[in-house]
């Protein structure tokens, strides 16, 4: 234990080189936090040549990351390649395999493959840590897995994905829609080239499964997630939602109810008074409530270099004191299968847009569809009147179950005067 914690840096992208810079900068503070040093033994990457802003000519090379994971003289792996499967997936079971640790930033391949990975290490003796793979440089899994230990926990949510709250801000603020906004992201970097994974919800959607195995001591179950993305959100819907009292945030909600756990990512409306509500720009946010410490928030960066490499850091710190937890909180072999709950069972209000003709009679027909199933409305708006034209309409609802909404809206964008789909938006009170 008094010998230096010797790591393998599989990925030397964005977050291992922040890593290595963060172990550079700051090597005395952190040996002295650890009880030992952390030293750099080796780095695997794709090529070996490329400029980086991290001097790796000291350091050993490896070509193949798994052959650096099985290296005798290498302790821990970092795991910063990314992916569910593939290369991230080889050079985890092969450093677990060789009794090696591992830390990675990877929510996908947790996401995918947790509850298998976290059996075979510790049927291995070794951690997997995971810190930086659920909302970056925020604590969250510490604060669950640790701080709340003696809690039960009825509910985590959040903001996981900091590209969408940075459009939803955005088009909040100057008013511009949703192209505007993602196009502007992806020139300040905020945005993938390729933004799927952010903007339609499957980002947030790894996270929160890695959160709801972590809060209820159940299998990761990515499948069960019922996800939406921010897409079909306009700015029409935001000015509408201040109009309203609300604030659109995407959110990632899971639930343990008495017959399953039910997660969910999807734009939320939120009323404005709630913490969440004011959770701006790229960060990120996630709320645990417990039934002894209560409504417990932790806000900060979600993404980013700096942010991830502090978390990847503070694993390895951990893992140098000789801190070993469960993966999951508890054993992998305790962690329960429950089922996962459709969307269509959960209970709550809802805001619905529709586009239609300003002419009588149409609004008595949508109300009829929303009677039919036993829909109570809160609240319609119309601004202004078109008689030649279509004129927006919001309709918000007292609680109802999605599977009822779903009815009444495919009864609505049948009618000849609603002239585009729906657009619906569920409401949480939080």
């Amino acid at each position: 234990m008094n010998g230096p914690l010797r790591i393998g840096v599989a990925g030397l992208g964005t977050v291992g080189v922040g890593v290595l810079q963060l172990l550079d900068r700051h090597g005395g503070l952190i040996a002295a936090r650890a009880g030992r040093p952390i030293v750099v033994s080796a780095v695997s990457a794709r090529d070996r040549g490329k400029k980086r802003p991290a001097d790796i000519s000291g350091l050993r090379w490896f070509g193949d990351p798994a052959a650096m994971a099985r290296d005798p003289e290498i302790d821990a792996v970092l795991e910063l390649i990314g992916g569910a499967d593939g290369v991230a997936k080889d050079v985890t079971e092969a450093a677990i395999a060789a009794g090696r640790h591992v830390v990675t930033a990877n929510k996908a391949l947790l996401a995918v493959h947790g509850a298998g990975l976290a059996r075979a290490a510790e049927s291995a003796g070794v951690t997997l840590a995971y810190e930086a793979a659920v909302a970056g440089g925020i604590p969250i899994i510490k604060t669950l897995r640790e701080g709340l230990a003696a809690n039960g926990i009825s509910r985590v949510y959040g903001i996981l994905n900091g590209t969408c709250n940075y459009i939803l801000t955005s088009m909040r603020d100057t008013g511009r829609d949703f192209a505007e906004v993602l196009a502007e992201a992806q020139e300040l970097g905020y945005a993938e080239a390729d933004p799927g994974f952010d903007i339609d919800g499957v980002d947030a959607a790894h996270k929160l499964a890695i959160l709801t195995a972590l809060a209820f001591g159940c299998e990761v179950d990515f499948g069960g997630v019922y996800i939406e993305g921010i897409r079909e959100v306009s700015a029409l819907d935001i000015a509408f939602a201040e109009e309203l009292g609300y604030r659109i945030k995407l959110l990632g909600i899971a639930t343990q109810g008495e017959d399953g756990i039910e997660q969910r990512v999807h734009p939320c409306m939120v009323p404005q008074g709630t913490p969440i509500a004011h959770v701006d720009g790229v960060f990120n946010a996630v709320v645990a409530e417990g039934d002894f410490a209560g409504r417990v928030l932790v806000e900060g960066q979600g993404a980013g270099a700096e942010p991830t490499a502090s978390a990847v850091v503070a694993d390895l710190i951990d893992i140098a004191r000789g801190i070993a937890l469960p993966t999951f909180a508890i054993p992998a072999a305790e962690l329960r299968r429950l089922p996962a709950l459709p969307a269509e069972r959960h209970v709550g209000g809802q805001y619905i847009r529709l586009m239609v003709l300003d002419r009588p009679g149409v609004m008595a027909d949508v109300t009829a569809a929303l009677r039919d199933e036993d829909i109570s409305l809160e609240a319609l708006l119309q601004h202004g009147r078109s008689p030649d034209g279509a004129v927006p309409v919001v309709i918000t609802t007292h609680e109802t179950t999605g599977a009822a909404m779903d009815r009444a809206l495919a009864r609505i964008a049948d009618l000849k005067a609603v002239l585009e789909p729906p657009r619906r938006i569920r409401i949480e009170l939080l």
